[in-house]
């Protein structure tokens, strides 16, 4: 059975546009492909371990060949059970609102343990990297204003390119990705643009697991 990892970052629950958008195209999913079994995680509810110095201190040993202390083993070990659990799904939908022109803190401190050398990307030779989690992810956004490409505005925007970059690099095939843009905008803008990215997660999302 193929497993779908809905991932959101939002603390606002209902009120979230990025995760009524992403519970939209999971369910576009699960229509399409009955069998799926669909996964609904928010950072924020999760029991994120610390990447504080013991965790960090594990990484580099494993980077330089040394043995992890009795404490730094525990820390390490909870790292890798976060890992272990993101690695087991075929489809992953990240849904993230802007804040401060970037991600939610608890988005970046999953992504933050999660991304791994040896684990969910190594090094190759010359400098390069090869992502090492299989699968095809999309990616749903929401914020306040509007970007264009090509834009003096676009320079404002870390949260998308931050996203699928990250996603990429760990291997993952960003194949689609939902905007929900002018949150802040008037009443009937923002439903415009909320009632169009809806439809959009419909038509993609039932495309995306097949």
């Amino acid at each position: 059975m193929s497993k779908l990892l809905l991932l959101t970052s939002s603390p606002r629950e209902k009120r979230s546009r990025s995760t009524a958008v992403a519970k939209a195209f999971a369910e576009a999913c699960r229509k399409a492909r009955p069998e799926l079994e669909v996964v609904e995680k928010n950072v924020f509810e999760m029991d994120l371990p610390p990447f504080d110095g013991y965790a960090l201190q594990a990484k580099y040993n494993i980077m330089h060949s040394r043995v992890h202390t009795p404490r730094e083993l525990r820390a390490w070990s909870a790292v890798e059970r976060l890992i272990e659990e993101f690695a087991a799904y075929d489809f992953y939908v990240v849904a993230a609102p802007m804040w401060n022109f970037s991600i939610p803190y608890r988005l970046k401190h999953y992504i933050d343990l999660i991304c791994q050398p040896t684990y969910t990307f190594e090094s190759l030779p010359g400098g390069a990297y090869q992502g090492l989690i299989q699968g095809k992810a999309a990616t749903i956004y929401a914020r306040g204003g509007s970007y264009p490409e090509n834009t003096p505005a676009a320079a404002f925007n870390h949260q998308s390119p931050y996203l699928d970059f990250i996603l990429g690099f760990m291997g993952l095939t960003v194949d689609a990705s939902i905007f929900v843009e002018m949150t802040l905008a008037d009443q009937i803008t923002r439903e415009a643009r909320l009632d169009a990215a809806m439809a959009q997660a419909e038509e993609l999302g039932a495309a995306f697991c097949s």
